[in-house]
């Protein structure tokens, strides 16, 4: 796909990408999703550490040698041309490489600089590695996780690198552009995990501050310290997940697994029991059976499914959620828009596959182009 040729709400935005790992690439990938014409700028000869990795899809991709003075130019070059730059470095490296914020914004004060890094750009812990696990740790999104009187369990990288990193660059980055319909102005995004860990607790704070959070980890309402709100086997060995918070819903529950009969739900006291009561009811059909069962009804109980029988699923597949892309399933671009839909992802490309396009593009002439190649500042 060429950067004339995408479809969807950000088609004709050009963002630079500097390739690094997960929450960066992940918030480039919606971007690029959404129709923006995303270049990733890879060092010449560099591998992705996962073969065709999903998160590069809709990308055009060049190397180049940006620690080489020439390299840096030509990145400069390329941010003159367009309205984004990421990268998910350590605070400083950028800076040193010639291609940090007050370089870029020199050559182009409209451009949006968004970074994203794991504890930020500042503070005592600015400059320490860490992965998402340690940045949803401190922000305090990791020690509510887990079943009572065990540990804490991570959810992967789920939370810090994608939804309070990733995630939360694309909208800044978004809100940086819509400013700059005002301003004229770009402006530098810093786009923290733990700062994003941390915003994703906002209704856990709540809910603490109203009291309605006072239990320990797996005691409360929705981390499985109710009944109806947990994750329970069935027959086959398999899981159904039961979220029956309202009574309404409850009703529709106890109905489906043949409970009736079971003591009520409003007095604490009952729980364990309700609970052994429900664990017993699914431990007697399959899951698929019980999903069956729930589906046309307000009962709240869903098969839990492996992300390969997700792609599969007859809801899924009406929604068109996954798509197939060169034969490899991709979780569909999100969200939709009815006048400026997205296109189907293209895959990955090899590293440095469009250097030559994009800088013919950007006006470097043929014989400049081999002499950078000749010299190993592009790849």
């Amino acid at each position: 796909m060429t950067a004339t040729s995408r479809t969807g709400p950000l088609a004709g935005l050009r963002v630079v990408e500097l390739a690094g790992l997960a929450p960066a690439p992940f918030g480039c990938m919606v971007l690029a999703d959404l129709g923006a014409d995303v270049i990733q700028v890879h060092k010449p000869g560099s591998r992705s550490t996962v073969p065709g990795d999903f998160l590069t899809r809709n990308r055009r991709s060049v190397a180049i040698d940006t620690r080489k003075p020439e390299g840096a130019e030509l990145v400069l070059r390329l941010v003159e041309q367009s309205d984004v730059l990421v990268e998910g470095f350590r605070p400083g490296v950028t800076e040193r490489l010639g291609i940090g914020p007050a370089q870029c914004l020199a050559r182009n004060p409209r451009l949006v600089y968004g970074r994203m890094t794991g504890w930020g750009q500042d503070g005592p812990l600015a400059d320490r590695a860490g992965h998402d696990i340690n940045y949803i740790a401190v922000a305090g999104a990791l020690e509510p996780l887990g079943r009572a009187g065990g540990p804490p369990s991570f959810p992967i990288n789920l939370l810090g690198d994608f939804g309070g990193g990733g995630l939360l660059l694309a909208v800044g980055v978004l809100a940086a552009l819509y400013e700059r319909e005002r301003s004229g102005r770009g402006q530098v995004v810093d786009a923290a995990m733990v700062d994003g860990a941390a915003l994703l607790t906002t209704f856990l704070h709540g809910m603490r501050n109203a009291g309605m959070w006072q239990g320990g980890r797996g005691e409360n309402m929705l981390d499985g310290g109710v009944p109806f709100y947990d994750v329970y086997e069935a027959a086959d060995g398999r899981f159904v997940a039961v979220g029956a918070l309202e009574e309404k819903f409850y009703a529709d529950l106890v109905r489906v697994l043949g409970l009736e009969d079971a003591p009520s739900r409003n007095d604490p006291a009952n729980w364990p029991e309700l609970r052994e009561r429900i664990a017993a009811a699914l431990k007697t059909r399959t899951r698929d059976e019980w999903a069956d069962l729930a589906k046309d009804t307000d009962a709240c109980l869903a098969p839990v499914l492996t992300p390969a029988e997700a792609a599969r699923h007859p809801y899924n597949t009406a929604r068109a959620s996954f798509v197939d892309v060169s034969g490899a399933v991709h979780p569909a671009p999100a969200p939709r828009f009815d006048r400026t839909p997205t296109a189907v992802p293209t895959p990955p490309v090899s590293t440095g596959a469009d250097t030559g396009e994009v800088l013919a593009d950007m006006g470097v002439a043929e014989d400049r182009i081999m002499e950078l190649r000749r010299s190993g500042v592009i790849g």
